[in-house]
């Protein structure tokens, strides 16, 4: 792979192409996963099925997600980023297509886990692709101008979606998912060269070596723990906000649609806000600023909860917790790869696994104190928050710079 000097950094123009591209394959988790949920009811009244089956093909493409990552990542590294991403989108249309035509729950289920792997695609080689185009605060930076497109996603999909369920069923949905994953495939085809980077040889014990050594480097490690920590603290927002603010705070389903859209739109200016500083404020500072604005945010959310305060004084702090991934993941991501360019894709499946298996541990413990409270929603925000804190302190250290794994 060419060095840290001789690389030649994408023109502005090629950059737009870039965030484009790359941000469309990102927002393909967000999108299936979210754009389908105002749906769940009417598709098991349809398929004849239970809640609980239903539901099941929410969890099946989750893990779907994490497993195809931990495949396609190495995949990518031996093969180049364009074959298994051209695979992958493929994979992702059929996916899409077997769900808008299941006939049954179960099958829907099983289609849900092919779309899935698709979509792990877009997600693991998207970010690995950063990696093999840009170096140090331009990987940094544009990690943060993706966040504007990674946090409209989740804001748009369920609006999306209801908008749909308007005039279609929900097997409209996944049709225009499929029309989603077709034409970013075509575009991939046509417009994401091949980036320049060096590939390793696909042996099996050489993948598990490289995974082990990620495991064991302690700096990728606190780097990673971090942002799946704080991840962690999101997917307990995104679990238990609605039941919080609907059932023990009295939102409307309306107001809870605008609180919600209120902080993403927060991450995404947090995002921004932390493109334009990169440079002039070194990356550990800004990861080190997003885990205590994080943690901050975390305590007087639980504070607010315990002591049963005015929803004004949960909403405030709710924001800024949820506002400071827009300042972890950019840098906490950047960090990470900085120093694995020859095993980008493996890394980048890391972080993602991470992410998502944190997450799952985290959504169960919001609903361990009942309904009629908010306490054990802050409760677990905060405390992800915290150990995301302490993971990055105890855990992680200065990248070398050109240093490659």
């Amino acid at each position: 792979m060419t060095s840290t000097a001789e690389r030649t950094a994408p023109s502005r123009r090629a950059q737009l192409k870039f965030v484009l591209v790359l941000g469309g394959l990102t927002a393909f988790g967000p999108l299936s996963i979210d754009m389908y949920l105002p749906a769940l009811p009417r598709m098991a009244t349809d398929l004849h099925a239970a809640d609980s089956t239903i539901q099941l093909t929410l969890s099946a493409f989750i893990a779907g997600l994490a497993l195809g990552q931990l495949v396609i990542g190495p995949l990518s590294d031996a093969l180049g980023r364009r074959r298994p991403l051209l695979v992958g989108l493929a994979l992702y249309v059929v996916g899409s297509v077997l769900c808008a035509v299941s006939p049954d729950a179960w099958l829907l289920v099983a289609a849900r886990l092919v779309q899935s792997l698709g979509a792990a695609a877009g997600i693991v080689i998207a970010r690995a692709t950063v990696r093999d185009l840009f170096e140090g605060t331009a990987m940094t930076k544009f990690f943060s101008t993706l966040m504007l497109v990674s946090g409209l996603a989740p804001i748009l999909a369920p609006l999306l979606g209801g908008q749909l369920l308007n005039w279609t069923s929900w097997r409209g949905v996944f049709v225009v998912l499929t029309a989603f994953g077709a034409l970013l495939l075509a575009v991939v085809v046509f417009f994401l060269p091949e980036p320049s980077a060096a590939r390793s040889p696909l042996r099996l014990g050489r993948v598990m070596r490289t995974y082990g050594r990620l495991v064991l480097d302690r700096s990728f490690a606190g780097y990673a723990l971090a942002s799946g920590l704080l991840f962690a603290a999101m997917f307990a927002y995104i679990s238990a906000s609605s039941f919080a603010l609907q059932g023990v705070y009295g939102l409307s389903p309306q107001a809870y649609s605008v609180v919600f859209g209120v902080n993403g739109v927060g991450i995404v200016l947090a995002g921004q806000l932390n493109g334009r500083l990169v440079g002039r404020v070194r990356e550990r500072a800004l990861l080190l600023s997003g885990l205590l604005l994080g943690v901050t945010g975390g305590a007087l959310v639980l504070l607010s909860a315990w002591a049963r305060w005015p929803l004004a004084l949960l909403l405030v702090p709710l924001f800024l917790l949820v506002s400071s991934i827009g300042l972890v993941m950019p840098n906490a991501s950047s960090l990470a790869l900085a120093a694995h360019a020859r095993s980008a894709g493996a890394a980048s499946a890391l972080l993602g696994v991470l992410q998502f298996v944190v997450g799952a541990v985290a959504t169960p413990l919001v609903g361990l104190g009942g309904s009629g409270t908010a306490v054990p929603m802050a409760a677990t925000m905060a405390g992800f928050a915290v150990l995301a804190l302490v993971a990055y302190l105890t855990l992680a250290r200065p990248v070398v710079s050109g240093k490659q794994g």
